[in-house]
């Protein structure tokens, strides 16, 4: 019996701390759980630090269970410093949406004239009356993504493509779903925001007006306290804040079958393929391969990033500046990912993912050339990538690739074996 009674005891406490914690509403008051306590490789700290610094890194935090495991800021950015999401700030407008659906002031397959009103775009009526809600939350509405991005005047909106048979990371539709919850709801944005997040799950920030596009600012926590709520499937300590489970579940899964790898506006690790923006090309394999394969994220300019894995219960934020000014930092959140797997003790450290998938490539980083192979065999094809989705050059049946055209940077090596089998691995490029 007293066997009995402490098997009872050790299985209530294991599942105690299992449980989700919720920071309160109103405060800051946070609890926290030693990195050492949840048995990570705590000498792998000195190194991830290191790395976030040297990447610009302003403030990084990695929620456990949604207990802050670790929370860094460097320079003089501190807890209380504000900062933008970029297109980080898509998931919050995504959620929004579908607030607005579940409370009846719209719904996505309406069309977006709707709420937006007749000429929003240059294209003729009919074309204007077939783009939704859905496609705008999907990147799919058809419209001419050549021009200005960002430029929302109807002029800059011109037809090219059937809604839903193009996908295109254009911000200019994204950002007209502004228009869309303030027509729908009668309230401004900042006003939805706050009844709607504020006041249930104690996330602080505004929309700013920068040119075309509303952009979000708040300190790191409030962007921690989004994805803990995204990580609890619209939850807040028990309570819905968003009881439409079936539109959360659809905002974090394929949402067309042209991007696999891309939801209502937040981009999901694990599917086979993926497109990033720019030019028209599909990826194979995961967005993120160093990250958990059920992550889903909210993915900024300049390294803007807000990871959710429900399977593993972790939420990683990261705010910064990134040289690069990429739109979506895939390749610097993997990065991140290596370095954080190392500290939580996975295999799929830092450095190990070429060792892991059989990928060798030497030297790395690499200066005027590199040697690639595929458990000990030659590729029958290499092409390496920028991290801008650009193919940077390409080889046949070969091992040897001159990487002297280069420019200092990170890449991604992509080889095919005899078998058709593919494998993709950092490449880093220093002078």
């Amino acid at each position: 019996m007293r066997t009995l009674i402490i098997a009872l005891l050790l299985t209530a406490t294991v599942a105690k701390a299992q449980q989700t914690y919720f920071p309160p509403v109103i405060g800051n008051s946070w609890e926290t759980v030693d990195p050492a306590a949840l048995g990570w490789c705590t000498d792998q700290l000195p190194a991830l630090n290191g790395f976030l610094q040297q990447s610009n890194t302003k403030a990084f935090i990695v929620l456990k269970d949604g207990r802050i495991a670790i929370e860094q800021y460097f320079g003089t950015f501190t807890q209380d410093s504000l900062w933008y999401w970029a297109s980080a700030g898509k998931c919050l407008t995504a959620f929004l949406v579908g607030k607005a659906q579940e409370e009846g002031f719209l719904d996505i397959d309406e069309p977006s004239s709707t709420y937006l009103g007749t000429g929003w775009t240059s294209c003729t009526p009919a074309q204007e009356q077939a783009i939704t809600i859905r496609n705008q939350l999907t990147m799919t509405t058809g419209l001419n993504d050549a021009g200005e991005l960002d430029c929302t005047e109807p002029a800059c909106l011109t037809y090219l493509a059937e809604p839903g048979t193009r996908w295109s990371y254009h911000n200019a539709p994204y950002t007209l779903l502004d228009g869309v919850i303030t027509g729908a709801t009668g309230q401004t944005l900042n006003s939805y925001l706050f009844n709607k997040l504020t006041l249930t799950t104690g996330l602080q920030g505004a929309f700013v007006q920068a040119g075309s596009n509303n952009v979000f600012f708040s300190k790191a926590r409030a962007m921690a306290r989004f994805g803990l709520m995204a990580m609890a499937q619209g939850q807040w300590n028990g309570t819905p804040v968003m009881a439409d489970a079936t539109y959360f579940q659809a905002m974090v899964s394929p949402s067309q079958t042209l991007n696999e790898a891309y939801g209502y506006l937040w981009w999901l690790n694990g599917q086979g393929t993926f497109m990033l923006p720019g030019p028209q090309f599909t990826f194979n394999g995961p967005l993120m391969p160093n990250a958990p394969l059920d992550a889903y994220s909210a993915l900024g300019k300049n390294g803007q990033i807000c990871n959710v894995s429900p399977a593993t219960g972790l939420v990683v934020i990261r705010m910064g500046n990134l040289p690069d000014g990429l739109f979506v930092p895939n390749v610097y959140n993997d990065e991140i990912w290596q370095h954080l797997n190392a500290v939580i003790c996975l295999p799929t450290a830092v450095d190990a993912p070429h060792r892991a998938n059989g990928l060798a490539i030497h030297p790395n980083p690499a200066t005027d050339r590199i040697t690639v192979s595929m458990a000990g065999a030659i590729p029958q094809r290499i092409t390496i990538w920028g991290a801008d989705g650009r193919e940077c050059l390409s080889v046949q049946r070969s091992g040897q690739v001159d990487t002297a055209p280069l420019l200092p940077g990170t890449y991604m090596v992509e080889a095919t074996g005899a078998d058709g089998a593919v494998v993709r691995s950092k490449l880093v490029v220093a002078r």
